[in-house]
């Protein structure tokens, strides 16, 4: 598996799990392969709909846009997604 496929991977797996939350703006983050684990960990971002809402006023108090960020584990070996977790971002993110 190449670094796309791993991409390709997770965003998918993403995108087919939260399919009833309809999450919009999904993008890739970042990609690190493990060579001890023999895995992809990709970060994908992506916003839910009610997150939308409150943006304008997030922007206008000087803040970004509301997203969530996932990292999924994708084992190069199967191409299986073996675990997601949240990705929190410390303050000076």
């Amino acid at each position: 598996m190449d670094v796309k496929e791993a991409v390709r991977t997770a965003k998918e797996y993403l995108s087919d799990l939260y399919e009833a939350e309809q999450i919009i703006n999904v993008g890739l983050e970042e990609v690190v392969f493990e060579d001890v684990s023999n895995s992809w960990r990709v970060t994908i971002g992506f916003s839910r709909p009610w997150d939308q809402k409150h943006a304008l006023a997030t922007a206008l108090a000087g803040g970004g846009p509301a997203r969530s960020y996932k990292v999924l584990c994708i084992n190069d070996g199967s191409g299986e997604v073996e675990s997601l977790t949240d990705r929190v971002l410390k303050a000076s993110e």
